[in-house]
C-alpha cells in the first residue's frame, strides 16, 4: 500500500475534476451541517482529521454519483474514494460554495465564521468521519435568546441563520474561500483603516481560515493489482474494526461486490416507494432482501450469498414491500412511515404476505391488521434487540403462518394487549402511543377546529398543515410553574391545523375553548379524548386534567385496537 499526501485544495480539485470517484460499495453522503461545522473547526485549529483511503485502478468498476457536482474524468485511471467521502464532500461543498444533492434533494451547507471569536475557543471533539447523526438537528427553541447569543459568541463556526448572518462580525465561510481580498469583510465589520486594533486580528483570522485549503491529508493508496472483491473485503474490514459504518452499509458493499450495478436497482425501488409515501432508508430495503433470501434479518450472511440467491431474494422482497405498503395504507390506515414506531413492522407484513402467496382470507387480513396496529402501538421493535424480535416474527410466520401467533408474541412480550392510563404517563410526542393517538382520532373522524377538515398528514398550505397542539399552551404552564416535561406530556397534545394553532397562541383552554365549542359542538373534545368538565380546563387543575384524559385516551385506543381487559 503506497503512501501519499495531498492538501485539501488539491483533493477538492480532484473531486471537482472527476479524478476521485465514489464506488458503488460506498454509502451516500449523510453528514448534517453541524458535523461539517465541527470538521471546519478542527481543521481551523490544525487538529488531526484522519487519513484518506483510495484505490487506484484501471478496472471498469461500478460507480455512483457524489453529492457534489463533478466533471467527467479525463483519464483512463480512476482513483476510488474508500474512506473520506463525508469529509471531502463537505469540504468541496463549503470551499466551492455549492449545495449537496442527496436522494434527489438539494440542500446548501451554509456556515458562518466569527471574526470576533475568543482566543480560548470552545472545545470541539475530533470529527468522526463516518458518524451519522440520525436525530433531528438540535431544536434550541426552549433556550432564551440571550443564552443562545452568548453561546454563539463563544463559537468560531456556526450553521448559518438569517439573524446571525446579518451581524457584522459573522462572515460566510464559502465567500471567504471565493475571495483573496479581506476588504469587503473588514468594511462590513466596521474596520475602516489600518489603525483599527481589530484590523490585524481579523486579517490574521481570515488568513488562518483560508489556510484550511493547505491542510495536508495523508493518503493510503491500495495497489492496482487488487481485485474489486479484494478491495471490498478491505473496505469491510477497515470499517468493521473501527465500527464506523452501520451493518447495512457494510452489507451493501458486500452485495454490490457480488452483484455489480445493483445499487441503482436498489435506489430505483427506493424512489418508487418514496413516491408511494414511504421514503425509507436503503438499509430497510436491504434488510428486507436478506429476510426474503435467508429467512432471518441479520446482515452477517450477506457476504456468503450467491448472485442467484440475491437476485431472487430481491425480486421477492420488492413484491413483499409493495404488498406491505398497500396493506398498511389501505387496511391499517398507516399512510406514512412517520406513523410507524419502527419500519421493521413493514418487513413482517411483507414476509407474511409472501408466505401466503398474497392470498389472505378475510379473517387473516383482519388479524394481520390488528397485529400491525398492536405492534405499532406497543413499540414491539423498540424494546430489547430489534433484530432478535424481528427474527422471532419471521420464524413464527415460517413455522405457524398465523397472525394469531404473531399477536401472541406481542402479548408474551408486554404481558397484555390493552393500553392502560399508566402506560401513557411520562410519554411525549416521540412515543409510539402518540402515533396511535393520531390513528385513533382520525378513525373517529376528528377534524380541525376551524376548517372542519379531517385531520391528515397530507393537507397542504400553512393554514391547514397538521400540527400537534398543546391543549394547555406551554407558555401558560411554564408561567404557572410546570416543567417543560409536564407540558409535553402526551395527554396534553391534540391535532389541529396551523391556522387554529396560531390563533390559540398562548391562551389557556378556559379562554379559547368556548368559542370553538359554540361553533363545532361537544364532539370537538370527545373525538380527541379530551375531558369536558369545566373545572379541568383551569390551569390549577392541570394534573387532574392529565389523569382524566389518560383514562379517556386508553379507552379510545383500546377500542381502536380491538382489545379489551383480559
Amino acid at each position: 500500500m503506497a503512501k501519499a499526501e495531498a492538501t485539501v485544495e488539491e483533493l477538492v480539485g480532484m473531486v471537482e475534476r472527476g479524478e476521485l470517484r465514489l464506488p458503488e460499495m460506498q454509502r451516500q453522503y449523510v453528514w448534517r451541517s453541524p458535523r461539517v461545522r465541527d470538521l471546519m473547526d478542527s481543521l481551523y485549529r490544525g487538529y488531526p482529521s484522519g487519513a484518506i483511503l483510495l484505490w487506484e485502478t484501471d478496472e471498469a468498476v461500478p460507480l455512483q454519483e457524489m453529492a457534489v457536482t463533478q466533471s467527467a474524468n479525463p483519464y483512463a485511471t480512476t482513483r476510488l474514494l474508500l474512506d473520506g467521502q463525508q469529509r471531502l464532500t463537505s469540504l468541496s461543498a463549503v470551499i466551492r460554495g455549492e449545495p449537496v444533492k442527496v436522494r434527489g434533494r438539494v440542500k446548501p451547507i451554509e456556515l458562518l465564521f466569527n471574526l470576533d471569536h475568543p482566543e480560548r475557543q470552545e472545545i470541539v471533539t475530533e470529527v468522526d468521519e463516518d458518524a451519522e447523526d440520525d436525530a433531528p438537528e438540535t431544536d434550541e427553541a426552549d433556550s432564551t435568546e440571550d443564552e443562545l447569543q452568548k453561546r454563539f459568541e463563544r463559537m468560531t463556526f456556526v450553521v448559518s441563520t438569517n439573524k446571525l448572518a446579518a451581524l457584522p462580525q459573522w462572515v460566510k465561510v464559502s465567500e471567504v474561500f471565493k475571495s483573496e481580498s479581506d476588504t469587503a469583510f473588514l468594511k462590513r465589520a466596521g474596520v475602516r483603516n489600518f489603525d483599527d486594533p481589530r484590523y490585524e486580528k481579523y486579517t490574521q483570522r481570515l488568513a488562518q481560515l483560508r489556510r484550511i485549503r493547505k491542510y495536508v491529508y495523508r493518503m493510503d493508496v491500495l495497489e492496482r493489482s487488487l481485485t474489486y472483491e479484494e478491495v471490498t473485503e478491505i473496505f469491510v474490514r477497515v470499517n468493521s474494526l473501527g465500527a464506523k459504518l452501520r451493518s447495512s452499509d457494510l452489507a451493501l458493499a458486500q452485495i454490490t461486490a457480488r452483484w455489480r450495478h445493483s445499487l441503482e436497482i436498489f435506489q430505483e425501488f427506493q424512489r418508487e416507494c418514496a413516491k408511494l409515501g414511504f421514503d425509507l432508508d436503503l438499509g430497510i430495503h436491504l434488510k428486507t432482501l436478506i429476510a426474503f433470501a435467508t429467512g432471518q434479518s441479520r446482515f452477517l450472511t450477506a457476504g456468503r450469498l450467491s448472485l442467484d440467491v440475491l437476485q431472487t431474494g430481491w425480486k421477492e422482497a420488492t413484491e413483499g414491500m409493495r404488498f406491505a405498503i398497500n396493506f398498511l395504507k389501505s387496511n391499517a390506515g398507516i399512510d406514512s412511515p412517520a406513523l410507524l414506531s419502527s419500519p421493521f413492522l413493514m418487513i413482517v407484513v411483507a414476509y407474511f404476505g409472501h408466505a401466503k402467496g398474497y392470498a389472505l382470507s378475510p379473517e387473516e387480513s383482519d388479524r394481520l391488521r390488528q397485529w400491525a396496529l398492536l405492534a405499532n402501538a406497543k413499540g414491539r421493535f423498540s424494546r430489547g434487540s430489534s433484530e432478535t424480535i424481528l427474527d422471532q416474527d419471521l420464524a413464527t410466520i415460517d413455522k405457524v403462518g398465523s397472525p394469531d401467533a404473531l399477536i401472541d408474541r406481542v402479548r408474551l412480550q408486554f404481558g397484555r394487549l390493552t393500553v392502560t392510563p399508566e402506560d401513557l404517563e411520562g410519554r411525549d410526542q416521540r412515543s409510539s402511543l402518540f402515533k396511535t393517538m393520531f390513528l385513533t382520532f382520525r378513525a373517529l373522524g376528528a377534524k380541525d377546529w376551524t376548517s372542519n377538515l379531517l385531520i391528515s398528514l397530507d393537507h397542504s398550505g400553512a393554514q391547514h398543515r397538521l400540527q400537534f397542539h398543546h391543549f394547555f399552551p406551554k407558555a401558560v404552564l411554564t408561567k404557572h410553574g410546570f416543567s417543560s416535561r409536564e407540558a409535553d406530556d402526551v395527554a396534553n397534545l391534540t391535532f389541529i391545523g396551523g391556522r387554529t394553532n396560531r390563533k390559540i397562541s398562548d391562551k389557556p383552554p378556559s379562554v379559547y375553548l368556548a368559542d370553538y365549542l359554540a361553533k363545532q359542538g361537544p364532539n370537538l373534545l370527545s373525538l380527541q379524548g379530551i375531558p369536558a368538565e369545566p373545572q379541568l380546563l383551569e390551569v390549577v387543575s392541570y394534573r387532574e386534567f392529565l389523569d382524566a384524559r389518560r383514562s379517556l385516551l386508553a379507552a379510545a385506543i383500546n377500542a381502536f385496537l380491538g382489545v379489551s381487559d383480559e
